[in-house]
């Protein structure tokens, strides 16, 4: 299996301190929340998982600083309603981060492994939904979605299952309304890599 690249480099302020999560062989990990903000003022609330050896005595607590470099994360989550796919940033590198403003560069390089789905909003505008897979060295696969915008939009709407894509940009968060059969609605986060240069390496198998 090719192992694909999987970067992402954040600097923003602590949202929701740490919890813990889980344990493994022995290791506590912890998650937290990091606020972006876009050049818009658009604040993403982007979720973290860090080891208790890396967190040590960082500062971060709401407001702090940090800097955070590490790949982004699938898992499916079970829930009484069924599946969901959820997203973490797993961090690889963790520190304190005083000066500069807001960074959020993403790297990937992964295999589209299901259709895009193109459409225009109510106003014109062109996007691309694809859902990319992205290898792990352990021989797991990370799904990540990926979206796209205008002329990524018409380049990536009809591109093939299998082709493989590199893809620059932001891990970006937005809320939305889940109806469920009985009427019922809740809110929640959706986490999508927005696309801002994209460029195939190998036609679709």
């Amino acid at each position: 299996m090719t192992v694909t690249a999987n970067n992402i480099d954040l600097i923003g302020s602590v949202f929701m301190p740490p919890e813990y999560s889980h344990t493994v062989y022995g290791e506590a990990f912890f998650r937290l929340v990091l606020s972006v903000r876009r050049l818009s003022g658009t604040e993403d609330r982007i979720p973290v998982t860090v080891s208790g050896r890396l967190l040590g005595d960082i500062p971060a607590g709401g407001g702090d600083r940090l800097r955070v470099r590490g790949q982004i994360r699938s898992y499916n989550k079970r829930t009484e309603t069924g599946s969901r796919l959820v997203i973490t940033v797993f961090a690889k590198e963790f520190e304190a981060f005083e000066d500069g403003g807001d960074v959020n560069e993403a790297e990937l390089t992964g295999f589209i492994c299901k259709p895009p789905v193109y459409r225009t909003t109510p106003f014109s505008r062109e996007i691309a939904d694809v859902l990319l897979a992205v290898n792990r060295r352990t021989g797991r696969s990370d799904y990540l979605p990926v979206i796209a915008w205008g002329r990524n939009a018409r380049f990536l709407a009809e591109a093939p299952v299998g082709t493989e894509l590199s893809v620059l940009g932001r891990l970006q968060s937005r809320e939305y309304k889940k109806r469920f059969e009985d009427g019922t609605e809740q809110t929640r986060t959706a986490y999508e890599v927005s696309a801002g240069a994209v460029e195939v390496m190998t036609p679709g198998r």
